[in-house]
């Protein structure tokens, strides 16, 4: 496992969005160390909280939550600016090996003040699309998934501070959550579950034996699991009655109903609805009828003489094409003559005069034509006139006789309308009839409901006895097979006491194996550290309390108060140390505080030594006077560090903000 980003948004003191990077790499180079630099309650306890509260939840042991539950602690977690309608947000990116490929996860967790719970999304990033996409199947089964790749509980040998490092120097025994991490390193917190689940087991087979019944009890249980049997019996006989009776009822019911609609009810319960349909449609035959009205005394009765008009219209014409024809007629004369004068005053031979006056001759002749006959007009009619009778024939009649066709069918619609709701009147039942048939109905509604009444108690009385046969009868059936049941129980408990000693030797020669291989470890990593290389020769380990003891090359042991403090811490993380190599384990390493109380020899020894070993990627939380520029320096020489952050506290906003760099 390889932890690649740490997103921290509105966590603690950390305000808005925190992206920070931890890839152990620095210019494609593999440089396992990222350093974070902050003063005492600039963040670098939360930081290490976030990176737990991530990967387990309501089950992370972070560092500030003491005995809050999870729901106080995530609302403690909230940043006091966050606004209203914002979310708090932890997100780490870690890379692991999945199906024999390298596979990048991103947990999500997010909540919002006063939750109750948080909201956990698992996505995993796809080569294909290039982007994250959310794997259900994961998310709904995490605290599971998690526990194969970093157990929960042998988190804290890979993710500690400084106060568990003092603690485990201090103590004469190592505290609970180290003894609980060597029993699971080592196998045995299995053995013990077993151990445990075999006594249980025992107890139970030790009950059920002492739990045994007389003869009188079983021949009571059998008297009353044949009268439960009768009473079923007899109740199954009422359903039946009851169904028949339900069914009749029904078929009565739905008999009166039809009745009720066939003569005449339902329409006598809707008359005062049917009158008022009645009167709205003689009101609509009404108001139709005098638009009808309205349209005959209009240009409407014009209608019937289409052809008169139509000859009177042409008349009208004619007239005005003959008056127009006889002035025309005059002018032309006098012209005609003027230009006869005219021509003779030129002097044209005879011919051509006589070629003109034939002319002028037939064109006079052609507007006497023209000009007609000599009846006096009769009509005379002006444009005005004329123009008004075309738009009579043309537009006027013909839109009139389309209303009033769209009003007959109108009219037509509406006596239809009419004529069927005084049918339906005619067919209401009379007010006396039209009671006796709702009473009819009622009646039978009443008799339908109190039968269904009947039938649904009868279920629910044979529901019970069918559920207290059942428990009879089960207590019948472990009745006639106590005798073999005792038999079992009693060859189980023997068995028991059999395979608890059995366990019993291999817990313990399962412990012995595990701790020597523990002790050359812890061994090896305390010498390694040690800038006093005679000092230990080998470090041992009690197999009840786990406690260490040293000796020197001598074979004579060391007392623990001859260790200065910064050996003691020394032999405490040489102590996290091996038991994180013999888990076999290729995870991250995260440490807050790391140097503590230690002198200048012991701390280049873990500088140089431990900070550059511990892990493939070791995630350091200091103080100013924990790595120091010297210290600071000697990682760079070494190029140890693949990024470093500053944790900047702004105490006057008490925020922490994340910055590129360390303190120098």
């Amino acid at each position: 496992m390889q932890f690649l980003e740490l997103v921290l948004k509105n966590f603690g003191p950390y305000a808005g969005i925190q992206t920070i990077n931890l890839r152990p790499e620095k210019d494609g180079n593999p440089c396992p160390v990222i350093l974070f630099g902050g003063m005492n309650g600039g963040g670098k306890t939360t930081l290490m909280d976030g990176i737990r509260l991530a990967l387990y939840g309501g089950r992370a042991q972070c560092s500030t939550r003491g005995n809050l539950s999870y729901s106080d602690f995530l609302n403690q977690s909230v940043n006091r600016h966050t606004p209203p309608l914002d979310d708090t947000r932890v997100e780490l990116i870690f890379e692991q090996v999945q199906d024999d490929k390298l596979t990048q996860f991103k947990i999500v967790r997010y909540w919002t003040k006063n939750d109750t719970k948080d909201n956990l999304s698992i996505l995993i990033y796809s080569e294909v699309v290039n982007d994250w996409w959310s794997d259900k199947a994961i998310t709904k089964t995490w605290d599971e998934y998690i526990e194969t790749l970093l157990p929960v509980g042998i988190s804290n040998l890979f993710l500690f501070d400084g106060e568990q490092v003092k603690e485990l120097a201090e103590l004469e025994t190592p505290p609970e959550f180290v003894v609980g991490a060597i029993k699971s390193l080592l196998g045995l917190e299995l053995a013990e579950r077993l151990a445990v689940d075999l006594e249980i087991l025992a107890s139970r087979k030790r009950k059920a034996i002492a739990d045994k019944k007389d003869l009188a009890a079983l021949e009571k249980i059998e008297q009353t699991f044949q009268d439960i049997t009768q009473k079923t019996a007899d109740a199954k006989e009422k359903q039946a009655s009851f169904k028949t009776k339900l069914e009749k009822a029904q078929k009565n019911q739905q008999q009166a109903s039809e009745k009720f609609i066939y003569q005449g009810g339902k329409i006598a319960a809707d008359r005062s609805q049917l009158d008022r349909q009645l009167d709205d449609y003689k009101n609509q035959a009404e108001k139709t009828r005098k638009t009808m009205m309205e349209l005959a005394s209009n240009t409407l009765p014009l209608a019937l003489i289409p052809s008169l008009l139509t000859a009177a219209k042409t008349q009208a014409e004619t007239e005005a094409s003959q008056q127009q024809a006889k002035i025309a007629q005059n002018v032309i004369k006098q012209r005609s003559d003027r230009l006869l004068n005219y021509i003779a005053e030129i002097s044209l031979n005879a011919q051509q005069l006589d070629k003109i006056q034939d002319f002028i001759r037939q064109e006079d002749q052609e507007l006497e034509q023209q000009a007609g006959t000599d009846i006096p007009p009769w009509m005379n009619a002006d444009e005005n006139s004329i123009q008004q009778l075309e738009n009579l024939l043309s537009y006027q009649i013909p839109a009139q006789q389309t209303a009033t066709a769209e009003q007959i069918a109108e009219i037509k619609n509406i006596e239809a309308e009419i004529d069927f709701t005084d049918r339906q009147l005619a067919a209401a039942a009379s007010p006396e009839a039209y009671e006796k048939l709702e009473l009819a109905v009622k009646n039978a509604q009443q008799v339908v409901a109190d039968a269904a009444a009947d039938l649904e108690s009868a279920n629910r009385r044979i529901d019970e006895l069918e559920k207290e046969l059942a428990k009879t009868q089960k207590e019948l059936e472990s009745y006639s097979s106590e005798y073999i049941t005792i038999r079992n129980s009693q060859h189980v408990i023997a068995s028991i006491a059999k395979a608890q000693a059995t366990l019993k030797q291999f817990k313990e020669k399962l412990t012995l194996k595990k701790l020597n291989k523990l002790e050359v470890e812890i061994t090896d990593c305390f010498r390694y550290l040690l800038h006093k290389t005679d000092l230990v020769h080998r470090v041992a380990i009690d197999t009840d309390t786990f406690s260490l003891s040293i000796y020197d090359p001598e074979g004579k042991p060391v007392p623990k108060h001859r260790l200065s403090a910064g050996e003691k811490q020394l032999l405490a993380i040489a102590f996290l140390w091996g038991l994180a190599r013999v888990s076999g384990r290729l995870l991250p390493v995260a440490i807050d505080t790391p140097l503590g109380r230690l002198d200048s020899s012991h701390r280049n020894n873990l500088v140089e030594k431990y900070f550059p070993s511990a892990s493939h990627q070791v995630i350091l939380l200091s103080t100013d006077t924990e790595i120091t520029k010297l210290e600071y320096d000697k990682l760079q020489e070494l190029e140890a560090i693949a990024h470093s952050y500053l944790l900047k506290y702004d105490s006057a906003k008490r925020q922490t903000t994340v910055e590129q760099g360390y303190f120098w």
